[in-house]
């Protein structure tokens, strides 16, 4: 069973930085695509970073230059740098991992990132 355990969420004030890290457990041969998703009240989870096996990474446009992404295959983890936060970066950001042939879907519980002006 896959499990996704996500941590760094909180607080902070716009123009602040967090740092966001999910490790992924259980079943883990072949992640194949890692990342994270956002949702924000009232809309639908949006796509803010993914980042594939071999290194090569997709952003949202509204995050370019301002969040990184990275991941240790070894360690099974995914780190969401997200630097100059804004406050329409709050949401509820949830780590995914794709897995094996067919790319299935796996998902955290969340973790809360609120940006004050």
């Amino acid at each position: 069973q896959v499990q996704l355990e996500e941590s760094g969420g909180g607080l902070v004030q716009a123009g602040g930085s967090l740092r966001l890290s999910c490790a992924v457990s259980g079943s883990t041969s072949s992640i194949k695509f890692m990342g994270w998703y956002r949702q924000a009240p009232g809309k639908q989870r949006e796509l803010v970073a993914t980042i594939a096996s071999g290194g090569s990474t997709n952003f949202a446009d509204s995050v370019k230059g301002r969040f990184t992404i990275a991941r240790d295959n070894a360690e099974n983890t995914v780190n969401l740098q997200m630097n100059s936060l804004k406050p329409e970066d709050t949401a509820v950001y949830y780590c995914h991992a794709d897995i094996g042939f067919l790319l299935r879907r796996y998902w955290g519980q969340g973790t809360q990132v609120t940006v004050f002006p």
